[in-house]
C-alpha cells in the first residue's frame, strides 16, 4: 500500500561524543541539527523570510540542548553543597564557581540563534542584565562549646566563664569596604524589586508570551505562513491521497490514517495520537446489488442495469468502490416502477392525489431538486408505501444540459454514479446505534431495528445511462408528467407509471458490521498562555471513491498548514492558545467520526473549544464560500483582504464584494454540525467552489483536478494561505477576533425570519393567534444591549497598552483571558443543557438558534424546535419552548456582562 511522502528529508546523522562535546560557546558550535535543503528555490521570498525568521530548524523529535553547547555534569562534594559554613577558611574559591554556575543556569536559549526546543519553557531568551559576581560571603558568628574533661584543673569560676565561649569575627572595615557593602546591599535591593516587579504582575506573563511565544512580529510570522505554502507539495499529497479508493473502515482508509499520522509527527506536532471507535458501517458485496426490469410472468429479468461506473483508476489504484447507499436497508424487492420526480413529501403527496397507488412499487427519483438529501428522499418514499428507491442523477440537474462532463468537464457523465449515505443525518447526527454518547468498546448500543436513524426500505444509486431505460418502459403509464416534472435524460417520454406499470427488482445484498473499527488521528501545538483552550481545525479522511475534491482537497491543504506551523515551532514560534489538526474519519456515513470526538469530549469541548474550522470538498471552483456563526464576519473579512488571487490581480474581498457575497449559514452537511449544533463551539467552514464536481463519483480522481479542477494547483494554494491566517488570528490574537456585534444584529434576523415564517402561517395575530415570539424579542434585545455594553472594554484595553508602552498593566491579563472566554462561551451558553432538552425526538441536537431542519436535511433552520412543534401543531409545547428559548439566549446575554 503506497505510504512514502513526496519530499521526505532523512533525519540527521548522530554526532559523536567529541563532536558533542567540542565547543562550549555557541560560535563555535556547528549548526546542529542541519537546516533541510528546500526542494523549491523561491529567490523573491526565500531571502525575505529568512531575516523574519532563523533558518536554523529541528527535527520532530523533542530535544533539548544547554545554553552554549554540551556541558558533562559537574558533582558537588558535600561541602561545596552546603549555604552556611562553621568554618571560616574559603581559600578553595568553591563560593565563586557556585554562583557562576547558578548565573549561567538563567541563561535561556535564543530561539533566533537556532538552539529553540519545544520543550524549552516560556522564557527563551538571556536576561538583559548581568548579576553582580559577590566574593563577599555572609557568615553566621561562630559558636566554640568546650565541655570539662576528668582531670582538669580548674576553678569553678573558671570552669563557668569557659563553659561557654563566644567567637565574633566581626569584618574590619574601612572607607573602601564600606562604601563596597553599601553598594552590593543596593544591588541586592534592586534584584529583589526586579523579581517582585516580574512575579507579582502582567509583566511576566507580557514577556513570556513576547519572548518565548511571540518573538516574532506578528505581521512577520502572517507574511511567514502565506510565503510558505507549497503548492507543489499540496498536488502530491493530493496525489497521494487519491491514488486508491479509501472509503471508512477498509485498508485504504487505515493505510492513510498511518499517512497521515506519520505526516503529523514529521511536521513536528507535539501530541500525535490515534483516536479509535467502533460503529455501525455497512459494505457492498460483489454481485449483491441488481436493478432488473423482469419478463412479463416475473421468472426472469428482461433487462439488467450496469450499475458500475467504468474503471477510471488504472491497474495501481486497485478495485474502485462499487455503487451502492451507505447505510442503506438490505433487501430484495419486487413492484411496479413509479416516477417521483425529486421524491419530496409534495412530489409523492401529488401521485397520492392523481389516484396513483404506490403501496408496494419501486420509486425512481432524481438528485437535487426540491429535496436535496438523498435520505429524505427515500424517507418520503416508506412513508408513502413504497418498498424500495432509486435515485438516478439527471442531466437537466448535474449532466451534459449544465455544461461539459467529466474527465473533461465539471459535470456527471452518463455512466457516473453518485454514491452517498441515507441515515437521517438530520434525526440522528454520528453513529446511528449510538446517538448521544460514544461508541467505545463497552457502551450500551441500539439496534438496527430501534434507531431512528435508519430508513425501513432498500435503495440504490443508478446512473443516468440505466435510467433511461427504465423510464422508457413506463411510458404510456399513470398520469403525463407537468413541465417541472420533466428531466433531461434525451429519449424519454415522460409519465408518472402506476399500479400497472413494468415489474422492476431491487436487489440489495451487502456486509454490516455494527462494530466496524474506524480511525481519528489528531495532532496538536500546545499554547503558552492559555494551553487549555483550542482552536480546532478538521477535515475528513475517508472518501466514497478516489475523493480528489471531496475531501482530499480539504486534506491537502490541512496537511501543509500543519507544516509550515510545525516550521514555525522549530523556529521558536508558540500560538497563545493550542492548535488542533484532527483527520476525520467516517465522515461519508454520517458524520461519524468527528460526532464520536464530541460526545466523546462533551463538556471540555463545551469549556474550553474557542473555535473549529472545517474543510472537506475544499477546492472544486474559483469562488471562496465561507458558512459559519456570525462571529467569523470581521475575521473573514480581514483574511481576505490580504490574500491575492494572481488569475484576477485583486485581493479575494475584492472579489468576494464583487458578488455581493455573505457568511453563509452552516446548515447540516458536514464535521462542524457536532461542534456547533451539540458542543456550541463557534464553527465556520471554508472553500472555493462555485463550480461543480463530478460528485461521489469515481470521475472525482487526481486527473480530474489537475487539468479541470485545478490545473495549477492556485486555489490550493489560495486556501492554504486563508486557513493558516484563520488559524493565526485566533490562536494569537491577545483579544479574540470575534465578532459579537454581528451575531446580536444576527439573531435579529433570524428572528424575523421565524417571525414571518409564523405570520404566513397566520399564528400570530387574531383570533387564530396561537403563539406568542415577544419573550424572544425581548431577550434579543438583552444580547444586543449586552454585547454593546461589553464590546466597550476592548478599546480601554487597548488603550491602557499603549499607555504602558506595550505592556499589559498588573491584572490585565487575567482579566483579557477572562473577556476572551466569555466571548467564546456565548455561543455554548445557547445551549439547550436541561435533562431531555434538545429539539424535541432529536435531542442529540442542543442549540437553540441553530440545527438542522426536519424535512431538508443539509439546510440550516433558525430556531429549530420551535419549528418542529409548530409543524406538529403542539400549541402548549410551542410555548413552552419559545419561553425556554428566551430564557437561554437572556442568560447567554446576562453571561456576557456579569461581574
Amino acid at each position: 500500500m503506497p505510504s512514502e511522502k513526496s519530499h521526505y528529508v532523512p533525519a540527521p546523522p548522530i554526532p559523536s561524543y567529541d563532536e558533542a562535546t567540542g565547543g562550549n560557546s555557541s560560535s563555535s558550535r556547528p549548526d546542529w541539527p542541519p537546516p533541510p535543503s528546500p526542494i523549491h528555490t523561491r529567490p523573491d521570498h526565500e531571502t525575505e523570510a529568512q531575516s523574519l525568521l532563523s533558518s536554523h530548524t529541528r527535527q520532530p523529535e523533542p530535544s533539548r540542548r544547554a545554553p552554549g553547547g554540551y556541558r558533562p555534569p559537574y558533582v558537588e562534594d558535600d561541602d561545596d553543597g552546603s549555604e552556611w559554613s562553621l568554618e571560616d577558611d574559603d581559600s578553595d574559591g568553591h563560593g565563586d564557581s557556585r554562583a557562576r554556575r547558578a548565573m549561567e543556569e538563567l541563561e535561556i536559549e535564543d530561539p533566533l540563534n537556532g538552539s529553540s526546543s519545544r520543550s524549552s519553557p516560556s522564557w527563551t531568551k538571556r536576561i538583559g542584565f548581568a548579576l553582580p559576581q559577590w566574593k563577599w560571603r555572609w557568615r553566621l558568628p561562630r559558636l566554640t562549646v568546650r565541655l570539662p574533661r576528668e582531670g582538669d584543673n580548674i576553678s569553678n569560676e573558671q570552669a563557668e566563664s569557659s563553659a561557654t565561649r563566644w567567637r565574633w569575627n566581626m569584618p574590619k572595615l574601612n572607607s573602601a569596604a564600606a562604601l563596597l557593602l553599601v553598594g552590593r546591599l543596593l544591588a541586592v535591593f534592586l534584584v529583589l524589586g526586579f523579581l517582585y516587579l516580574i512575579f507579582m504582575s502582567d509583566i511576566f506573563t507580557s514577556m513570556s508570551r513576547r519572548i518565548g511565544g511571540q518573538m516574532l512580529d506578528p505581521e512577520a510570522v502572517r507574511q511567514f505562513v502565506q510565503m510558505h505554502v507549497d503548492t507543489v507539495r499540496m498536488r502530491d499529497t493530493l496525489k497521494h491521497f487519491t491514488d486508491f479508493a479509501h472509503i471508512a473502515g477498509t485498508e485504504g482508509d487505515y493505510a492513510l490514517a498511518m499517512d497521515v499520522h506519520s505526516s503529523f509527527l514529521k511536521n513536528g506536532l507535539d501530541e500525535v495520537t490515534v483516536d479509535n471507535y467502533y460503529v455501525y458501517l455497512n459494505y457492498p458485496k460483489p454481485g449483491g446489488r441488481a436493478v432488473e426490469i423482469m419478463s412479463e410472468d416475473g421468472s426472469k429479468a428482461a433487462w439488467t442495469a450496469a450499475l458500475e461506473e467504468p474503471e477510471v483508476g488504472g491497474e495501481s489504484a486497485g478495485h474502485q468502490t462499487f455503487v451502492f447507499h451507505g447505510h442503506s436497508k438490505s433487501g430484495d424487492v419486487k413492484g411496479p416502477l413509479i416516477y417521483a420526480n425529486y421524491g419530496s413529501r409534495d412530489d409523492f403527496k401529488r401521485l397520492s392525489e392523481k389516484g396513483i397507488d404506490t403501496k408496494g412499487a419501486i420509486a425512481i427519483v432524481r438528485y437535487g431538486g426540491t429535496q436535496g438529501d438523498r435520505a429524505l428522499k427515500v424517507k418520503a418514499a416508506e412513508m408513502a408505501g413504497f418498498a424500495g428507491c432509486i435515485i438516478y442523477s439527471d442531466p437537466a440537474d448535474d449532466g451534459f444540459l449544465k455544461g461539459d462532463t467529466a474527465p473533461g468537464g465539471h459535470y456527471m457523465p452518463a455512466d457516473a454514479v453518485q454514491r452517498g449515505s441515507v441515515s437521517l443525518m438530520g434525526w440522528v447526527i454520528g453513529d446511528v446505534l449510538t446517538p448521544g454518547w460514544e461508541s467505545k468498546e463497552g457502551q450500551p448500543r441500539e439496534t438496527l431495528d430501534q434507531t431512528p436513524g435508519l430508513n425501513k426500505i432498500p435503495s440504490i444509486p443508478l446512473a443516468w445511462r440505466d435510467a433511461k431505460v427504465l423510464l422508457q418502459h413506463i411510458k404510456g403509464f399513470g398520469e403525463r408528467c407537468p413541465e417541472e416534472w420533466r428531466g433531461g435524460v434525451p429519449d424519454v417520454e415522460w409519465w408518472s407509471g402506476n399500479s400497472s406499470s413494468p415489474i422492476v427488482r431491487l436487489k440489495n445484498e451487502q456486509d454490516e458490521n455494527e462494530k466496524q473499527e474506524i480511525w481519528n488521528v489528531y495532532g496538536k501545538i500546545a499554547g503558552i498562555e492559555q494551553s487549555e483552550k483550542s482552536i480546532i481545525i478538521g477535515n475528513h479522511r475517508d472518501a466514497w471513491a478516489f475523493g480528489a475534491t471531496d475531501p482530499n482537497s480539504g486534506t491537502a491543504v490541512m496537511l501543509e498548514v500543519s507544516r509550515i506551523f510545525g516550521d514555525l515551532v522549530t523556529r521558536g514560534w508558540r500560538p497563545l492558545r493550542t492548535i488542533e489538526f484532527m483527520s476525520w474519519d467516517a465522515e461519508e456515513y454520517n458524520m461519524i467520526g468527528s460526532t464520536e470526538f464530541v460526545e466523546n469530549n462533551l463538556k471540555s469541548l463545551q469549556k474550553d473549544a474557542f473555535a473549529y474550522i472545517n474543510l472537506d470538498a475544499a477546492v472544486s471552483g474559483q469562488e471562496f464560500h465561507a458558512a459559519g456563526s456570525p462571529m467569523f464576519r470581521k475575521l473573514i473579512w480581514k483574511v481576505l483582504d490580504r490574500v491575492t488571487d494572481p488569475n484576477f490581480n485583486t485581493t479575494l474581498l475584492a472579489r468576494w464584494d464583487e458578488r455581493n457575497a455573505e457568511l453563509e449559514s452552516l446548515g447540516s452537511g458536514s464535521d462542524y454540525v457536532a461542534f456547533q449544533d451539540l458542543a456550541g463551539t463557534s464553527s465556520v467552514d471554508i472553500r472555493f467552489g462555485g463550480a461543480a464536481h463530478p460528485y461521489h463519483s469515481s470521475y472525482d480522481n487526481f486527473d480530474w483536478m489537475q487539468t479541470v479542477g485545478d490545473p495549477d494547483f492556485v486555489y490550493h494554494g489560495l486556501l492554504g494561505q486563508v486557513t493558516a491566517l484563520l488559524l493565526l488570528e485566533l490562536s494569537e490574537r491577545p483579544i479574540l477576533p470575534f465578532d459579537m456585534g454581528n451575531y446580536a444584529l444576527s439573531l435579529g434576523r433570524y428572528l424575523g425570519n421565524l417571525w414571518h415564517w409564523a405570520e404566513d402561517k397566520n399564528l400570530l395575530e387574531g383570533e387564530n393567534k396561537k403563539i406568542n415570539l415577544e419573550p424572544i424579542k425581548e431577550a434579543v434585545q438583552e444580547v444586543e444591549n449586552a454585547v454593546a455594553q461589553f464590546e466597550k472594554w476592548e478599546p480601554y484595553w487597548e488603550q491602557s497598552v499603549v499607555a504602558s508602552n506595550g505592556w499589559e498593566p498588573n491584572g490585565l491579563g487575567s482579566r483579557r483571558c477572562d473577556y476572551n472566554a466569555r466571548m467564546a462561551n456565548f455561543e455554548a451558553g445557547l445551549l439547550d443543557l436541561e435533562f431531555g432538552g434538545g429539539i424535541p425526538n432529536r435531542t442529540q441536537f442542543k442549540h437553540v438558534v441553530f440545527g438542522p431542519d426536519l424535512w431538508s436535511g443539509y439546510d440550516e433552520a433558525f430556531f429549530p424546535a420551535i419549528r418542529d412543534v409548530i409543524e406538529v401543531e403542539d400549541w402548549p409545547l410551542a410555548q413552552k419552548i419559545i419561553d425556554k428559548t428566551a430564557k437561554i439566549i437572556s442568560d447567554a446575554a446576562t453571561a456576557l456582562t456579569a461581574v
